[in-house]
């Protein structure tokens, strides 16, 4: 049975500390303003003995979701190929005033005022995968680190991301972007085209090495994807003279560019070429489309571009229906 003491609370005000002592529990106390809350609260955990489903919310309830924040980013983030971004996202999740909340006392409603506040500031497609990083963190917490809590984000509503990209080259746009990027110089040029002839990724790209080339197979191989498997990408005769134009550099690396310096250069480029609209990403788009019009089924699409499922592939494939009339007879 529980006991109710009635003790000196902040600003001369009144508090109740509930106390509850059953034999095979460590005693749980706990402070609250009013006497009917502590009543309460008591009866819960009570309760919880009886049926024998009673854990502990002490630890949950001192450890603040910043703690887990620094926790997960030491023992998870930094485990991950996009650990620096995830970094990023957590550096920024610290500043909300819901990181210095108890974790046990966070709910699905706290949740949803964050994410309603978050998007008047970033996409919703940014603020999905924030959500996705939060859940994950409670899911862990829970699961491996033993704390009492349920995991928020599950009773929330993901904010509805935009409809996937449809963008593709136009008539004459590959040759204005080349003829601009031409005149700009630099290594921005064959990037493009490569990009066009073999769908891979941004990151991709700026991480290839000569040592992946096998030029006699006609193939490139991607040891570190996004999708966490590696895969080998067949090379056209485009994508091969490419390579062939290219001076061998002695760190091994066949490109000098970063991630972020292609972007940079190829907007540059698409504002020299009058491009508007055009983003590095919808060159994959482009390739990844041009695959299909090709006559490849998706199986030997997704063996190229690396995607996991079919319904991934759909969203960067959009094929153009001029283009299939002679199919259809």
């Amino acid at each position: 049975m529980a006991t109710f003491v009635k003790r000196p609370g902040p600003k001369g005000k009144p508090a109740w500390q509930a106390l509850i002592r059953r034999s095979g529990y460590r005693q749980q106390t706990r402070t609250f303003n009013k006497k009917s809350d502590a009543e309460a609260w008591a009866r819960d955990i009570e309760g919880e003995m009886d049926r024998g489903v009673f854990v502990s919310r002490a630890e949950a309830e001192i450890t603040t979701l910043g703690d887990l924040l620094d926790r997960y980013e030491r023992e998870i983030s930094r485990e991950k190929r996009g650990g620096q971004i995830e970094s990023i996202r957590i550096a920024q999740f610290r500043k909300d005033p819901l990181a210095l909340r108890p974790v046990a006392s966070i709910r699905g409603v706290d949740i949803a005022f964050w994410r309603d506040s978050r998007l008047k500031a970033v996409s919703p497609a940014t603020v999905g995968r924030e959500m996705n990083i939060i859940g994950h963190v409670f899911e862990t917490a829970h699961k491996e680190w033993g704390l009492a809590i349920t995991n928020p984000v599950r009773d929330v509503r993901r904010p509805s991301a935009p409809n996937a990209r449809t963008r593709r080259l136009v008539e004459g746009e590959e040759s204005l972007l080349l003829s601009s990027a031409k005149t700009y110089g630099g290594e921005i040029g064959p990037i493009i085209t490569w990009a066009i002839e073999t769908a891979m990724r941004r990151g991709e790209i700026a991480a290839m090495r000569w040592e992946c080339v096998d030029r006699r197979a006609r193939v490139i191989l991607i040891p570190e994807t996004k999708t966490g498997t590696p895969r080998r990408v067949p090379l056209s005769s485009r994508a091969l003279a490419v390579l062939d134009a290219l001076l061998r550099r002695l760190d091994g690396r066949v490109w000098s560019m970063r991630p972020a310096s292609i972007s940079q250069a190829f907007e540059r480029v698409c504002v020299a070429a009058g491009i508007a609209g055009l983003t590095f990403h919808d060159l994959r788009h482009e390739a990844t489309s041009r695959l299909f019009e090709r006559g490849l089924n998706p199986m030997e699409v997704a063996a190229i571009t690396g995607h996991k499922t079919l319904q991934m592939l759909k969203r960067y494939t959009h094929l153009r229906a001029e283009d299939l009339v002679e199919r259809l007879g």
